[in-house]
């Protein structure tokens, strides 16, 4: 995605959680099929932005969740270790995001940003999101995510709850 093409606000908000080397990272980890991890956030970020904005909603916040609700410390495709059924990714990768975004940019946190981070696999995680900008960013990332779709004797290794083995 080319950063010149974006909403000059919107780059302001996030160019330096985007530019941050960790999460340079992201461009090598798979999301869904052949999009990165950096790609998907992205497109993520940008939608839960416009929706906030939308809804006169704190569309910084937005933007900034839905830029760290995936930035989990590894790639989970390259887990080979055996998980129980509620350990498996799409069950915890929030809270592995939520810190890790709480490691590499404190700076930024605030309760809507983390509540949106470790919400935002609603309804997979029971607990639904308690503020505004966790709604926005969780419907975000179902909205991107659809392109699952294409890929349907794939869909629960895609959503992280089946290993592809």
């Amino acid at each position: 995605m080319d950063m010149k093409q974006i909403d000059k606000e919107y780059a302001q908000i996030v160019n330096e959680i985007i530019n941050h080397p960790e999460f340079q990272k992201r461009k090598k980890f798979l999301h869904h099929g052949d999009i990165s991890v950096y790609e998907h956030s992205l497109k993520v970020s940008q939608k839960a932005y416009s929706i906030a904005k939308f809804f006169h909603a704190d569309y910084k916040s937005a933007a900034i969740a839905g830029l760290l609700h995936d930035f989990y410390e590894k790639p989970w495709q390259e887990d080979k270790e055996k998980h129980k059924f509620f350990e498996q990714h799409g069950f915890t990768h929030a809270k592995n995001s939520h810190d890790n975004a709480h490691k590499y940019f404190k700076e930024y946190m605030n309760p809507q940003i983390e509540n949106a981070i470790l919400r935002h696999m609603f309804p997979l995680n029971i607990k639904p999101p308690k503020y505004k900008v966790g709604w926005i960013v969780t419907l975000a990332d179902k909205l991107v995510s659809l392109e699952v779709f294409k890929y349907p004797s794939k869909l629960l290794m895609l959503l992280g709850i089946k290993t592809n083995k």
